[in-house]
């Protein structure tokens, strides 16, 4: 990779002596909303299930430097993005290191406007 080096994002953890966690939620706990839904992945499991494209630069790469994936959002997690492109039947893992931003074809959820629990 040319010898650059890309440091992992790294976010602050709730402490929870029971860890009970449930799809990205702490059980028994109030949902922070100002501080905690920001992050990009808390944003991205809200509006799981929707179309985007995702809009990706690979800065190492002279084949793919950037690229747009499109599909459905399956999954969002603290370093990677899921999508699945139902055109294709093809799914895609992508590293948020290298996500520059996402369009969506929708409305963005920004709160969870339900309680986890």
């Amino acid at each position: 990779m040319n010898g650059n080096y890309y440091q992992n994002p790294t976010f602050p953890t709730a402490v929870n002596p029971n860890n009970n966690f449930e799809d990205g939620y702490i059980a028994g706990q109030q949902s922070n909303v100002d501080s905690e839904q920001s992050y990009i992945e808390n944003i991205l499991r809200l509006n799981k299930g929707k179309k985007v494209k995702a809009y990706v630069s690979f800065p190492d790469s002279n084949t793919w430097k950037d690229k747009i994936f499109e599909g459905i959002i399956e999954q969002a997690g603290r370093d990677h993005l899921i999508i699945s492109d139902p055109k294709t039947g093809d799914w895609y893992l992508i590293l948020m290191i290298y996500l520059n931003y996402v369009e969506f074809d929708e409305r963005i959820d920004y709160f969870n406007t339900q309680k986890p629990f």
